[in-house]
């Protein structure tokens, strides 16, 4: 059995299709060359250029070697890894049908395997850090061999895809894996780190007073429950010096391993009516399930969700008017990179 990455999508807008579908594609725009009918990589790279002339022979040769084995290695019972891009999980299925051609399209949707996705939104912070590096290749399609991946990810799945560890360190095999890399994608790396290093040091109680932080920092005045059962609240927030002015906000924080199901979404709502407040915050470290996610045009107006990625991103928002102490058990620092244009 083999593991193989696919993407769905430059920047995931084809997720949802995947997942409802049942399938996963080859999302190249406009090429439907019925790749059952060549016989070699040379032949598709041959097809790629008369499809797209203006592209360089270096980058037509990478599309072909991962376009050529959706078509051609993959096999029923190999496993897929699709990296969500809407939120920071990771969601796992089974082949279960060879290639298929569809000259009808619609475009991209010419080619397409069957799959069973039997685990959905497991959190990326469950998963050790070299295994995530693997993820976070600039890859569409490609198979996952290093570092023992395929029987590490086989045994996290006979856990129920429980962390392998709280902090993985960055050892000397992952950074001259990096040194060598051409493809990585570094901001999902660098927030792969932060969110190990943020799990380990704000675990339980923490997240609150983390979550409490940011807010402080966006100029809310705050209360926080103290610990233990917090009746559907954690903290309390809203605007104005004496803060008395909207908007009024509950704000319920979970730092476990298991994405958060519907009815902690509902606890929250009735919180909200509880406290009189307008509007709610939803934290989940490990995410969401696809119950709360399709509730969410129903509570735009209402509720707000952050999952790892959007805490992750609001914290480097206002990391510089945090409070010194808090400064100090975070030490981050702003870097830039080139940006790879393909």
């Amino acid at each position: 059995m083999s593991i193989w990455l696919v993407r769905a999508g430059g920047s995931g807008e084809y997720e949802n299709k995947f997942l409802e579908e049942g399938r996963i594609y080859v999302t190249w725009d406009d090429f439907d060359c019925n790749l059952r009918q060549l016989a070699s990589p040379e032949e598709l790279r041959v097809a790629l250029s008369e499809q797209y002339p203006e592209a360089k022979a270096g980058t037509v040769k990478n599309w072909a070697s991962q376009i050529w084995p959706f078509a051609k290695r993959m096999k029923i019972g190999d496993w897929v890894v699709l990296p969500s891009k809407k939120k920071a999980s990771i969601h796992f299925a089974k082949i279960t049908g060879d290639y298929q051609h569809i000259p009808s399209g619609p475009s991209p949707f010419f080619h397409v395997r069957s799959v069973d996705w039997f685990a959905q939104d497991i959190p990326r912070s469950n998963f050790d850090q070299d295994i995530l590096y693997s993820f976070g290749a600039f890859m569409t399609i490609c198979q996952i061999t290093r570092n023992d991946a395929e029987s590490r990810i086989k045994r996290m799945a006979q856990l129920n895809w429980k962390a392998s560890s709280r902090l993985a360190p960055l050892d000397s095999d992952i950074t001259d894996s990096i040194d060598q890399a051409s493809s990585l994608d570094i901001e999902r790396f660098a927030k792969d780190q932060m969110a190990k290093f943020i799990s380990a040091k704000f675990s339980g109680h923490g997240m609150v007073r983390l979550v409490e932080a940011i807010l402080k920092a966006k100029g809310f005045l705050t209360y926080r429950a103290p610990a233990g059962p917090d009746k559907g609240v954690d903290l309390l927030a809203a605007g104005g010096t004496l803060g008395f002015e909207s908007p009024k906000i509950c704000v319920q924080v979970k730092s476990g391993e298991t994405p958060v199901d519907r009815p902690t979404l509902d606890q929250l709502i009735g919180a909200m009516q509880n406290f009189g407040a307008e509007s709610g915050l939803l934290v989940s470290w490990a995410g969401f399930k696809g119950s709360v996610d399709k509730e969410l045009p129903a509570q735009f107006f209402r509720v707000r969700l952050w999952d790892q990625d959007a805490l992750i991103d609001e914290l480097l928002e206002c990391y510089d008017m945090l409070g010194e102490e808090l400064r100090a058990e975070l030490p981050f620092k702003r870097v830039w990179a080139i940006a790879d244009s393909e």
